[in-house]
């Protein structure tokens, strides 16, 4: 899977005409926010981008490389537009169970190396938010 054009979130502002465009969208979203996730705390630490490598595997059944990730982490694309605003412009795209399974796997990649720092918990909520996702949801009670 090639992660380096990230083409659906480069056209965010436009509709989804049909469910394959929203399981691409959904994809890339998951993508771009776990690589993103590597560098919350300023430390891309290997085992957090080995778990993204994890989960991409089983989520997406993609191999992605781990330089890969690392490229999508540092992507000029969070220069032109925060990632915040990405998710919370596409977020609602996508249906509530995708939103709640990236801040899942968020979880998993933020407590990979044993630790979660406060700007990893700031990128979480930042997250949930930007993806409207209620306390209930978070809790995985709808």
């Amino acid at each position: 899977m090639s992660i380096g054009s990230l083409a659906k979130i480069k056209q965010f502002f436009g509709t989804l005409e049909d469910s394959k465009e929203k399981e691409d969208l959904y994809k890339e979203m998951l993508v771009m926010t776990l690589a993103r996730a590597t560098r919350a705390d300023l430390v891309t630490d290997d085992l957090e981008v080995s778990k993204v490598q994890d989960i991409l595997c089983a989520t997406l059944g993609a191999d992605v490389s781990a330089k890969d990730i690392r490229v999508a982490a540092a992507s000029e694309l969070y220069e032109t537009a925060p990632i915040e605003k990405y998710l919370a412009t596409v977020g609602p795209k996508i249906d509530a169970d995708q939103r709640q399974a990236i801040v899942r796997a968020l979880v998993e990649v933020f407590k990979a190396d044993g630790r979660v720092s406060d700007s990893e918990c700031e990128f979480f909520d930042m997250v949930a938010s930007a993806l409207k996702l209620t306390p209930a949801e978070l809790a995985g009670l709808r």
